[in-house]
């Protein structure tokens, strides 16, 4: 990425070590060692978190970081805000920066919402002047009307964002950084702090983004960089980069289809509140099957177990094909499927009344995410597998068999339909 003028960040050959140490005994043995030993301590281990990292990003410019859980994306918005500092390296900011990341992090919750705007705009590096033009506005976006003289500790989580990203993005930065697109309310109030982003961007606000939502990225940001174990794997143009990064995840997932589903490991991430005990396939006697004709009912069932009350959980599949390709993405909330407060055990099921897919393998994820979609309790990435055999249909080419008819018409005469 190069551009004329000075970078609004460069990272030079920044490396960041993490060392820790296993205090506590794992086992007899070790425990037994630890007391002959009169308290020795386990020897430190590293972790480096980046290695050898280098890219410019300039005024105006929105950059995307993508990578698997791990691969170094939020040590490096943690190093642009000057959260840690570099083991190795340089890393140079020019200009204010707005932190998107733990919002409402320096709200007091004992001050009202009015009391932390002044406290947390400080914290920001906002004057008293600028906090002054600013205050209205930032008091008018967050929507909270009478509840600003509220005090913060009363608030709902919803309005406790509210506030923080309010806060944070009329702090006039010239740079701005953000950890996924977070939940900041209903839809509405979403859409509005998006276009907010946007408009920023507009004036020439650097962006830097970290998502594991292709789709955000793309239309977010116009460079990309591609981690893996804390080295750059790819950068450049958003869809050049993008493309290659969906190849590599999708040839993964690939060849992890053809091993067994008793001996097969998937990536699974999660808070834990409520999780995914399993998914069966069954057919229209609820009989566990994992072989499907094209055209017959196949019903997806997923088990849960919620560990404390969780309100309006989503509940969501993915079909992928064993190229990759993404079949579809149904989810309860789009399907009207209104669940309440969740708690105990209990099973959601999505049927399919005619298997439209044609034969191949496939893979299922599963996930449970909050209402807005932004926070997931329990994620199966393609952990699922079924087949779709010959026999449904005489087609073979494709994904999927249409419900579809053919016609003939002849000049001057009727026209016929026949079943396909």
């Amino acid at each position: 990425m190069s551009n004329i003028g000075q970078p609004a960040i460069s990272f030079k050959n920044v490396s960041k070590r993490f060392t820790y140490s296993r205090e506590q005994p794992q086992s007899i043995q070790e425990t037994m060692i630890s007391l002959l030993g009169r308290g020795q301590r386990y020897p430190k281990k590293e972790l480096w978190a980046l290695r050898d990292l280098s890219f410019d990003l300039y005024q105006g410019q929105s950059l995307g970081i993508v990578g698997r859980n791990g691969s170094g994306k939020s040590t490096v918005l943690k190093l642009v805000a000057r959260i840690m500092r570099p083991t190795e390296g340089q890393v140079t900011v020019n200009g204010r920066v707005s932190a998107l990341l733990e919002l409402g992090a320096g709200f007091h919750p004992d001050l009202t919402g009015r009391e932390n705007i002044a406290l947390n705009a400080s914290v920001l590096g906002l004057s008293e002047q600028e906090l002054g033009r600013n205050f209205e506005a930032i008091v008018e976006f967050s929507e909270l009307g009478e509840f600003i003289d509220m005090p913060v500790k009363h608030y709902s989580s919803g309005m406790y964002m509210r506030l923080g990203f309010s806060v944070a993005i009329h702090v006039d930065p010239d740079i701005l950084i953000i950890d996924e697109i977070l939940a900041v309310g209903d839809q509405e109030f979403q859409t509005k702090c998006i276009d907010r982003i946007h408009e920023l961007h507009q004036n020439g606000v650097s962006i830097i983004l970290i998502s594991h939502n292709l789709n955000v990225v793309r239309r977010m940001c116009s460079q990309v960089i591609w981690l893996e174990n804390g080295q750059m794997r790819a950068s450049g143009p958003t869809e050049d980069v993008a493309t290659q990064y969906r190849y590599q995840s999708d040839t993964t997932v690939s060849r992890r289809l053809m091993q067994d589903k008793e001996t097969q490991s998937f990536n699974r991430w999660g808070s834990g509140e409520i999780e995914i005990e399993g998914v069966r396939f069954l057919d229209t006697n609820g009989e566990e099957r994992s072989h499907f004709q094209t055209g017959e009912e196949m019903i997806v069932e997923m088990a849960y177990v919620a560990h404390e009350p969780v309100p309006k959980p989503e509940f969501g599949l993915a079909i992928f094909h064993q190229n990759g390709t993404q079949v579809n993405g149904p989810n309860s909330q789009l399907g009207g499927l209104e669940t309440g407060i969740v708690a105990d055990a209990g099973k959601v099921r999505y049927r399919i009344r005619q298997l439209p897919l044609l034969p191949g393998r496939y893979q299922v994820t599963a996930a449970i995410h909050n209402t807005q979609v932004t926070h997931a309790y329990d994620f199966h990435e393609k952990a699922y597998p079924f087949r779709v055999i010959a026999g449904g249909t005489k087609e073979t080419d494709g994904l999927v068999a249409f419900a579809a008819e053919w016609s003939w018409e002849k000049d001057g005469g009727e026209s016929s339909w026949e079943a396909k």
